[in-house]
């Protein structure tokens, strides 16, 4: 049963700096598309990141250059390096996985499976 647990929000001021999370079981992430999107309050879900399995990643153009994705694949985990925070930057963050798919960010929104999500909230 694939089971994904988001961790590392927070609230930071403009320009921090966060660390998110995501432990993975029930599956192999080395063999799967993996990605963070967000949603905040009022706004449609956007992907943020996305790693496939050869370990490429992408970005949304909103946050290049300040996020990073990276996984752990012997640690079963993935990980969001957040920099240089926005207030546009505050939503619930969320961990998605799929075995399928092309891994483009414009699909992380439609994964298969998502944590229960860890809120950021960047003050300005």
């Amino acid at each position: 049963q694939v089971h994904l647990v988001e961790s590392g929000g927070g609230s930071v001021q403009t320009g921090g700096s966060l660390r998110l999370s995501c432990a993975a079981s029930g599956f192999p992430t080395s063999r799967y598309c993996m990605g963070w999107f967000r949603q905040a309050p009022g706004k449609e879900r956007e992907g943020v990141a996305a790693i496939d399995r050869s370990g490429s990643t992408r970005y949304a153009d909103s946050v290049k250059g300040r996020f990073t994705i990276s996984k752990d694949n012997a640690k079963n985990t993935l990980y969001l390096q957040l920099n240089s925070l926005k207030p546009e930057d505050t939503a619930m963050y969320y961990c998605a996985a799929d075995w399928r798919g092309s891994c483009a960010i414009d699909t992380i929104t439609r994964l298969n499976y998502w944590g229960q999500g860890t809120q950021v909230t960047v003050s300005s």
